[in-house]
């Protein structure tokens, strides 16, 4: 194999400049050529895309669970909002419960004292 000065390996570099580790060995930094050089650069070639394959479908499944759950957090807060207004209404209902009860004690109260002293002018 006759080796090319100069000719760096591109495919081993990722996108962020760092050269990837090699998966059949060590590289030599020169182009390969020959029959057996384009097997090996096809086999990687197809390596690469089945990684892009599956970072994509990983991204899109998390794609897919991020909208899940901002459908999830905006049912919850409509159920947060609906429950909020139960409560006030409740919380209402329970004051006016409260100062009826509170009103009927306070005639009661009169009542028994009147027919206590109506009683007790009859004697």
């Amino acid at each position: 194999m006759a080796a090319q000065a100069g000719w760096r390996d591109v495919a081993s570099y990722g996108e962020t400049g760092v050269q990837a580790p090699a998966p059949h060995g060590p590289r030599t930094g020169y182009a390969m050529t020959g029959e057996g050089g384009l097997d090996t650069a096809v086999k990687r070639l197809a390596l690469a895309l089945d990684a892009l394959d599956a970072a994509v479908e990983r991204r899109r499944e998390a794609d897919r669970n991020e909208d899940t759950l901002a459908a999830q957090v905006q049912l919850l807060g409509a159920d947060r909002a609906r429950l909020a207004d139960k409560l006030d209404a409740e919380a209402a209902l329970a004051r006016e419960l409260r100062d009826t009860s509170r009103e009927i004690a306070e005639r009661l109260d009169r009542a028994i004292a009147e027919v206590q002293a109506v009683l007790g002018e009859g004697e």
